[in-house]
């Protein structure tokens, strides 16, 4: 039970951190270009492997607090560093096509999912 609650108090922490992150890098860029996703996106794969390589050793931490950091407060930062820490493995472990292929897969077919859903939405609700 604990480590659900610290799941879900990490996620909520990790969205609102993400959200006032983005927000201001966006607003310092002043321009039409996502940066203020991609620093939340970059920093998150960033603290992700850190932890990943810290936990790999033997560390003092419980389980219940690995998975409150990085499944909590990481996943509601950004999912993006999952993504990035699973491609990562693959390729770490020599399946290059592997990873390769995560991220032709994950990109490519992430955004056709947000054009359909957006063009069936206009379709529905006449946006």
């Amino acid at each position: 039970m604990t480590k659900w609650l610290l799941i879900a108090a990490g996620g909520a922490f990790g969205s609102v951190l993400r959200y006032a992150v983005q927000g201001w890098v966006q607003r310092l860029s002043n321009g039409s270009f996502p940066i203020g996703t991609l620093v939340v996106n970059v920093v998150g794969c960033a603290l992700l492997g850190l932890l990943a390589g810290m936990f790999a050793a033997p560390t003092l931490i419980r389980e219940e607090y690995r998975v409150g950091l990085t499944v909590g407060i990481l996943g509601g930062f950004t999912t993006f560093s999952t993504f990035g820490l699973e491609t990562f493995t693959l390729a770490n472990d020599g399946q290059l096509r592997w990873a390769l292929a995560n991220v032709v897969l994950s990109c490519g077919l992430g955004f056709l999912a947000v054009w359909g859903g957006y063009r069936l939405a206009e379709r529905w609700f006449g946006v």
